[in-house]
């Protein structure tokens, strides 16, 4: 993908002398320090209070052999996962996924609950520091802690996309690209993990610091629902 490569050109400049001379120069786009692409990205995600989008999510294999030795399916690989997603500072978070099946991510920032309906199965888990080590964290959490949770880099410091590093061991995926658009809100997130698989996440009909009520964070499984608690 193009906005994940270091920009480089070119230039032959000749002569028209009856020894030509050619020239190259190659101009390679400056990163950004790591103090200095926190700090970029702090400011960005400073200046969103709430956001809303709707999201297109899909998952590609890109290391066949690593995703073999886990003994995972290719089945689900490719497919589009489409919803919205609704997020308040901080702390609040709410993922719903429409199509083509459905499941719901809530939180107030105590509690996390992921509801399947399709299976009437709801899982609830504290929001621990292992839980809070997630993608969500970025766009709800506090910012603060983006310098104590990540290493952040800028390939380019002239352009607003940055990819993190989890610095804890254990976090459910290995690097993190977030690239924003010209209103400042997020427009492509990027995970790899460990298992080879990349997932790609599109944002668009983004909304930034629009009025969201608080009640869509407040999550109560349907009468029925099996309740699972991690």
């Amino acid at each position: 993908m193009n906005m994940l490569r270091k920009t480089v050109c070119a230039i032959t400049i000749g002569a028209a002398t009856l020894a030509p001379v050619m020239s190259t120069t190659v101009f390679a786009a400056t990163a950004a320090t790591e103090q200095q692409a926190t700090a970029n990205l702090v400011k960005q995600l400073s200046n969103i209070r709430s956001l809303t989008a709707n999201f297109e999510q899909t998952t590609k294999i890109t290391n066949p052999k690593a995703t073999q030795k886990k003994g995972l399916s290719a089945q689900h690989m490719n497919q589009t996962f489409r919803g919205v997603m609704k997020v308040q500072r901080p702390g609040k978070f709410y993922w719903e996924t429409t199509a083509p099946s459905k499941q719901t991510i809530a939180t107030t920032g105590k509690t996390v609950w992921i509801y399947d309906p399709d299976l009437q199965q709801a899982v609830r888990q504290s929001l621990d520091e292992q839980v809070s080590n997630t993608p969500a964290l970025l766009l709800s959490g506090n910012t603060n802690q983006i310098m104590q949770s990540y290493r952040v880099t800028q390939p380019n410091k002239g352009k607003t996309y940055y990819k993190l590093y989890p610095k804890a061991s254990d976090g459910v995926f290995e690097s993190l690209t977030i690239s924003f658009g010209a209103n400042k809100a997020p427009t492509l997130m990027i995970l790899e993990d460990s298992l080879g698989q990349t997932t790609y996440i599109n944002f668009s009909n983004v909304k930034v610091n629009a009025s969201i009520p608080a009640s869509t964070f407040n999550f109560t499984p349907p009468k029925g629902t099996d309740i699972i608690d991690q």
